[in-house]
């Protein structure tokens, strides 16, 4: 099976590939990053969907890199007789076309010859659809023609033999040849599109992509994989909606073998909250007011029936279920796909979406003619449910708790509310808002602090929890508040393992779920911020060293680290990772500067 971070990522901004570094295309949805696999062996193996090129040469040495600030994977290859190239990405059509999506493979000779080999499995609605395959030869170039249901896909530039569902082939390149291959997704109910121009298509792609990174202002510290970071954040972020996805996969475990898996490829308020602020700190105000566009249709007009997660259009139907079509990573199972989150309630999603408002009011984004009105009922909605307990930042699956962070993010969400009104001259009953959010300051001070000192997870006992460190940035304590002191040294005994933060305990029995998880990525990232707030400089660079150290050679992270097998877990790749990432570098960088 390939590990996790063995996988690059390819984007259009709508969908993504996964292609594992033996040149394996083993996850892709058309045309969505939502929609069901055509390639699946990510959760399974070969015969679940996918498309394999590389060399006959099976000792053929491989190196990878993207092409620089995009999101073109050149993958290098060494053999015996010769040296390669193949370059992939999904383009970047120049109309915006929503009919089609393509995915192209260039192999470029780069020296003496090399054979390639093609093995080619579609399985189209994540493997439970074998299509019906035809070949189009009166076209004068081999083209290969797959239809299952609403979904066809056309492949382009080499033939290939049939056997038992499996098209396979060989094509091969000396030094300065190229052979184009394509695959292209439509409806099926219209006919195949057109042939691509390949070099128009590759430049396009690249432009568009550079042109958005080179905007990108990275600090000095970490500046490669902070680039790559937002990068990874745009890649998720869907062109045509707006919308955040929180990973790029479906059901990679947290824990191995385990049953923790679940679907992450929709928009969360929260984390997608979170990625807003990290682009707006880096000059991207433009996809706070997209965001913001589709966080209104999202709403629509009852705040009432706000879900804390929603389709990639802000579909409210996710509805979770078991896929018996795929085995799962490894064998870990269910495979899921929906994820009943959304039907939960978790009190801190409004407080991440008002912060993030917050970050883009203060940037100069104006308020539109609905958005105020939004987060007047967003905040109405505050106090209809301040008294529940809730499920969480962690989407518990046991019984709702007050938990300490979530109580936190009430008085959060209140507090924006109250800056609103004084400093950017809205309207809003303000003495109400401030009644509120000192009694939410009074409520968490009695009863969020363990008899020890340190912030609790919830009220009911005294465990802590990781997201405590996200107090801090929200204005709820400073960073070097005694309480929030005693939590980092709670975290560092209880939740630090081989130098990286756990969530939460799962002995506590707080998620309400069987077995065990490894340490999540951008936890490590929150401490590395706390470090670096409160003079533990030493402590902030050595633990960013080693939490930038878990990316794969091509900067992407996925949601948690193994680290007994030293390998990622969890789906990938990870925006909460990235954008972590993108804070921590941003507060070491601070830092830094302010002890110059």
């Amino acid at each position: 099976m390939t590990a996790i971070d063995d996988y690059a990522l390819l984007s259009d901004c709508r969908t993504a590939a996964l292609v594992s570094r033996d040149g394996s295309i083993d996850w892709l949805c058309l045309p969505r990053y939502d929609s069901p696999s055509i390639f699946g062996a990510l959760l399974g193996d070969e015969e679940h969907g996918s498309w394999q090129l590389r060399p006959v040469d099976e000792a053929a040495l491989v190196s990878r890199r993207y092409d620089d600030g995009t999101f073109t994977l050149v993958t290098r290859w060494e053999t015996a007789d010769g040296v390669a190239e193949v370059e992939e990405l999904l383009v970047m059509s120049p109309d915006g076309d929503p009919r089609r999506t393509d995915l192209v493979r260039r192999i470029r000779g780069v020296s003496g010859g090399v054979e390639f080999a093609q093995r080619l499995r579609m399985r189209f609605d994540y493997a439970r659809a074998v299509p019906w395959v035809r070949q189009r030869r009166q076209t004068g170039a081999p083209e290969l023609v797959a239809i299952a249901g609403p979904d066809a896909v056309v492949l382009r530039g080499a033939a290939l033999e049939a056997a038992d569902h499996l098209h396979s082939g060989t094509v091969a390149v000396r030094e300065g040849e190229l052979v184009d291959l394509s695959l292209t997704w439509f409806p099926s109910s219209d006919e195949a599109p057109a042939a691509l121009d390949i070099d128009a298509a590759i430049g396009r792609t690249s432009e568009w992509w550079r042109g958005w990174s080179d905007r990108i202002d990275a600090p000095d510290v970490h500046r490669a994989q902070v680039r790559r970071s937002l990068l990874v954040l745009r890649a998720l972020t869907h062109r045509d909606t707006g919308g955040i996805v929180a990973a790029a996969t479906t059901s990679l475990p947290e824990e191995f073998g385990g049953s923790r898996n679940w679907d992450y490829r929709f928009v969360w308020l929260r984390d997608a909250a979170l990625t807003l602020e990290a682009f707006i700190a880096h000059g991207f105000l433009g996809i706070a007011e997209h965001w913001r566009q589709w966080l209104l249709r999202a709403i629509a007009g009852d705040p009432a029936q706000m879900q804390i997660v929603y389709g990639i259009a802000g579909e409210r139907d996710l509805w979770e279920r078991e896929l018996a079509s795929l085995p799962g990573y490894e064998g870990a199972a269910p495979v899921r796909v929906g994820n009943a989150a959304a039907e939960q309630y978790q009190a801190d999603v409004i407080g991440e979406v008002l912060v993030a408002l917050d970050v883009a009011r203060r940037a100069g984004l104006e308020e539109s003619e609905f958005s105020w009105p939004l987060q007047r009922a967003l905040l109405a909605r505050v106090g209809d449910r301040i008294d529940e307990p809730d499920c969480g930042i962690w989407e518990i699956r046991g019984a709702p708790r007050m938990f300490t962070h979530s109580r936190a993010m009430i008085w959060a969400a209140l507090d924006r509310g109250i800056r609103a009104v004084n400093e950017h001259g809205l309207d809003g009953p303000v003495e109400e808002w401030e009644r509120l959010r000192e009694r939410m300051r009074a409520e968490i001070d009695a009863q969020g602090v363990a008899p020890g000192g340190w912030f609790r997870q919830n009220y009911d006992d005294d465990e802590v929890d990781a997201s405590l460190l996200m107090l801090p940035s929200v204005g709820y304590c400073p960073p070097d508040d005694p309480r929030m002191i005693a939590t980092v040294e709670r975290i560092e005994q209880t939740l630090m393992r081989d130098g990286l933060v756990h969530r939460y305990r799962t002995s506590s029995g707080v998620d309400g779920l069987p077995g065990d998880e490894h340490p999540f990525i951008a936890c490590s990232f929150w401490l590395v911020e706390q470090y670096a707030a409160t003079g533990r400089a030493g402590d902030a660079i050595a633990l960013m060293d080693r939490a930038c150290a878990l990316a794969n050679d091509l900067g992407l992270l996925s949601e948690e680290y193994d680290v007994t097998a030293r390998r990622h877990a969890g789906n990938t790749p990870q925006a909460l990772s990235h954008l972590a990432l993108v804070r921590a570098a941003d507060a070491v960088g601070g830092a830094e500067t302010r002890r110059g």
